[in-house]
């Protein structure tokens, strides 16, 4: 069956129930102040923990009942204002060092700090002095310092994550005991390390001490979801960690009835297994330039679906405004043939990469595996794969290339079209060169054209989702072509305890996302550091190791932009985390009872400055 007489089915399917039938009545969705959002997935989290996992609605819900002290704005580099009002690089006296416009001034951060009497910098956060959190409690820099505190410290928290957020931050514990002090307020140690703070700033003003990277500052800001600290300084102790897997009862109803500072608070009462209801805070302290509400809609429910087909059908019929998850370019047909539609066909921000496990460990080697350590062989491999065939077939054009030095172009201070000349551009040209490599590896072959190794077919399963096995499929089909078989098994439920980690996988299918706020972190996780991190291959490359700590280190910001040119050719011929192609972001929403739907790189339809641009049609 083709791909195109299988959309004709799908449009038939979704389509013929809905004759007769007027979609935009909207008497599915009886309060005309509730945005009503499906939300595609296996089930809904039944506790709220703040610092909540990665997986399905867990990370959404939790960026909106809590505020990090910033957001990031990746298209100008600034750190938007949330919990946090304004930021400085100070000197030692607490001064910040700005340019007369008040920017950084970056000549005078690095002459000062590359001094090796400081092993850090230093940073003054002043936050707002008018929040609350949802009970009503005033939110200062106490919270502030509790949060990153706690991240820190291992004994109570046992959360990976927040020891990796906070990586570069000079405030240590070891087992439970604090070892290095890198936060200081008004009552936490500020006078004594020389910041002088008045009794005015006690609760808006923080000073933090980070590793000398520019980029340490990004996860502190963004990642780490501010704590209430008198609800959980009280219950947090070594037995009863902040992570439990095995919350007591008071830990649990925390978990269960979470106080945040975000613009949301959770329904308690409404919400279950099958929705999640949401309420717009009143007194929330961020608001528009007009002093209006930042959020015009009063209340969110999210409503779970199992099956994407049914959610569809959901928002085709009228019961839900829009999805918050990205849908297939296939639907795309299906949907100009409707009315009252939005559709938001973003640009993406993820690369699907194909992975080698070119170094696992010792227990999981094989001849096969061995030919993966090839690099050689690798980029035989990398040759065959044809991104635009790839873009047209699995998503229908809703894509483009990406970078063999995985950076997006749209980058342009620091992206490096070098890494892209490493490959010729034909592509008969490209088959030719990778079947000459292969040649002089593997040149034996069985009657079907396939290479053989000690008289056995040339054989790798490729680990994917059950969304990816159209990927596997067409990859199946160009790796033929330089006589490589793959084939294509299924992650499962935890696929990096059960097989990345522990190396017992061939080549995995696996998303990346490069950019200046999260290089310093992720350089090293994906092509340095070994064990629980995303470098799943076990890459070791000195050369390559010693450029990215380099650039981590270095503070000054031209020279950074030429380290991260001169890494990513270093990253494209290693053939390691090949990339397939970045996907668009592919959503959709009703417009017959809300407009003001805004496209954003690399989000669904379901963004804040959606969010923040939707208003009621009239008469609706």
């Amino acid at each position: 069956m083709t791909k195109r007489l299988m959309l004709m089915l799908l449009v038939g399917v979704l389509v013929l129930p809905l004759a007769g039938c007027r979609g935009g009545a909207g008497s599915h969705r009886p309060d005309p102040n509730t945005l009503y959002v499906g939300s595609v997935q296996s089930s809904f989290p039944s506790a709220y923990m703040p610092w909540l996992s990665r997986e399905g609605i867990a990370p959404t819900i939790a960026s909106m009942l809590y505020d990090s002290l910033f957001s990031y704005d990746e298209a100008t580099g600034d750190y938007l204002p949330a919990i946090g009002r304004e930021w400085y690089y100070v000197d030692e006296d607490g001064k910040p060092i700005v340019t007369e416009d008040g920017s950084i001034d970056y000549a005078r951060l690095e002459e000062l700090y590359s001094d090796p009497k400081y092993d850090y910098l230093a940073v003054k956060v002043i936050i707002h002095d008018n929040i609350t959190w949802s009970d009503g409690v005033p939110l200062t820099v106490e919270d502030v310092y509790y949060s990153l505190d706690l991240a820190t410290n291992h004994a109570l928290s046992n959360h990976a994550g927040a020891l990796a957020w906070t990586s570069d931050l000079k405030h240590k514990y070891n087992n439970g005991v604090l070892v290095e002090r890198g936060l200081f307020t008004y009552e936490r140690g500020a006078l004594e390390q020389g910041y002088q703070i008045s009794p005015e700033e006690k609760d808006t003003v923080i000073y933090l001490h980070v590793d000398k990277v520019l980029g340490a500052v990004t996860p502190l800001f963004t990642s780490v979801l501010i704590l209430p600290r008198h609800v959980w300084e009280p219950v947090v102790t070594r037995e009863n960690q902040l992570n439990s897997s095995a919350p007591n009862a008071e830990i649990l109803h925390r978990y269960t009835h979470p106080v945040g500072s975000g613009v949301w608070v959770l329904d308690t009462e409404q919400s279950g297994s099958q929705q999640i209801v949401l309420h717009r805070r009143k007194d929330y302290h961020l608001t528009k330039e007009d002093g209006s509400p930042l959020i015009a809609v009063d209340t969110i429910k999210f409503v779970l679906y199992q099956e994407q087909n049914v959610a569809l059908y959901a928002l085709l019929k009228g019961h839900i405004d829009l999805l918050d998850s990205s849908v297939s370019s296939n639907y795309l047909l299906l949907f100009e043939q409707q009315e009252d539609l939005f559709v938001s066909n973003a640009p993406g921000v993820f690369t699907q990469t194909l992975v080698f496990n070119l170094n696992p460990v010792s227990s999981e080697r094989s001849p096969l595996r061995d030919l993966l350590a090839n690099v050689e062989f690798r980029k035989a491999m990398a040759l065959a794969i044809n991104q635009e065939e790839l873009i047209k077939s699995v998503l229908d054009g809703a894509g483009v290339p990406a970078s063999a030095g995985l950076m997006r172009p749209t980058l342009e201070d620091f992206y490096n079209s070098e890494a892209d000349s490493l490959l010729p551009g034909d592509y008969a040209e490209r088959l030719a060169l990778a079947n000459s490599i292969l040649d002089g590896i593997v040149p034996e072959k069985d009657k079907d054209g396939y290479r053989l190794l000690g008289g056995e077919r040339i054989s790798f399963k490729i680990l994917g989702t059950p969304r990816e096995q159209d990927v596997v499929s067409f990859l199946q089909i160009q790796f033929k072509k330089i006589g490589i078989d793959v084939q294509y098994a299924a992650k499962g439920a935890q696929p990096e305890s059960t097989y990345l980690y522990t190396s017992k996988f061939d080549l995995t299918l696996q998303g990346v996302i490069f950019s200046l706020s999260n290089v310093d972190i992720m350089y090293p996780a994906h092509f340095s550091t070994l064990g629980r991190t995303s470098n799943y291959g076990r890459l070791v490359n000195e050369e390559l190791n010693g450029a990215i700590q380099e650039m981590r280190y270095t503070l000054n910001l031209h020279t950074k932009y030429e380290l991260l040119k001169r890494i990513q050719p270093m990253i494209a011929q290693e053939y390691y985390k090949v990339p397939l192609y970045t996907a668009n972001v592919i959503s959709v929403a009703r417009t017959d009872r809300f407009t003001g739907y805004q496209v954003v790189e690399g989000a669904t339809v379901f963004n804040s400055e959606s969010l923040q641009n939707l208003r009621r049609v009239e008469g609706r």
